[in-house]
């Protein structure tokens, strides 16, 4: 199992610190379970020198998919593995919705993330609209099989997917259970089908839509879903505890 955190556009230096140490201390190390925080790039640095020795692993929220240049504003992969990341999370739909990544943005920034020896987290995830339309199957299906255009791994923990219903991020709406496990299985299969039965089958598949502690037993119970991409409850050191439990559990 794993549990990412995505502290989003949250939390000063200060904070940032306090959270890292709090959920380090708390967690440590846990049987069965990886841990990973992202933090906003100005904390990564600060972030890292609390979890440095700890079974925590950083990761950051985004990154451009060229080495280096003329581009204000932007974070290069080598510049997140210099920092010390381990992870990087790409096309989350706040980025999709935002700031008009498109799915062939992420393909290219998954390639240059598995370059430098970062696991890409990819995000995919249909919208309300699309899901009542019947559609969402469709559309995650092109989102998966066009992020991950040109990628290629060797092996499944090289690669992370998280299936993200816009309409469950920070709206307190969940999936059911039943929509969790049919998506995570239409994901695995078309995983099964990009890179071979063996790879596919490994690969991380994170639900990643308003997962608390009151509902992460429940979530992590289905199958095919091999933890959670964990936004406003991983702010608070208590509540990433419990749900990193609920997945050990």
């Amino acid at each position: 199992m794993l549990v990412v955190g995505n502290w989003k556009m949250n939390l000063d230096l200060a904070a940032a610190r306090q959270l890292a140490s709090a959920v380090s201390s708390s967690i440590g190390s846990v049987e069965n379970v990886d841990v990973g925080v992202c933090p906003p790039f100005v904390n990564l640095d600060a972030v890292y020198g609390v979890l440095h020795g700890t079974g925590i692993r950083l990761g950051a929220q985004n990154m451009h998919a060229q080495d280096s240049g003329a581009y204000t504003g932007e974070v290069s992969a080598a510049m997140l593995r210099a920092v010390g990341c381990h992870y990087v999370i790409l096309g989350h739909s706040e980025r999709r919705q935002f700031f008009g990544e498109t799915n062939a943005s992420v393909s290219d920034k998954a390639q240059k993330a598995l370059a430098q020896k970062l696991v890409p987290i990819v995000c995919v995830g249909e919208s309300l609209p699309q899901r009542e339309a019947g559609s969402h199957e469709q559309v995650v299906e092109s989102q998966i099989q066009e992020s991950l255009s040109g990628v290629h791994i060797s092996s499944a923990s090289e690669l992370v997917v998280a299936y993200e219903p816009v309409w469950a991020i920070g709206t307190g709406k969940t999936a059911s259970p039943q929509q969790v496990a049919d998506m995570h299985g239409h994901i695995r299969r078309l995983l099964e089908h990009l890179f071979g039965r063996e790879l596919g089958a490994g690969i991380p598949i994170l639900y990643g839509g308003s997962v608390k502690p009151g509902n992460a037993d429940e979530i992590f119970a289905q199958t095919n879903v091999d933890g959670g991409l964990i936004g406003g409850a991983a702010l608070k050191a208590d509540d990433f505890l419990a749900i990193v439990n609920a997945a050990r559990r």
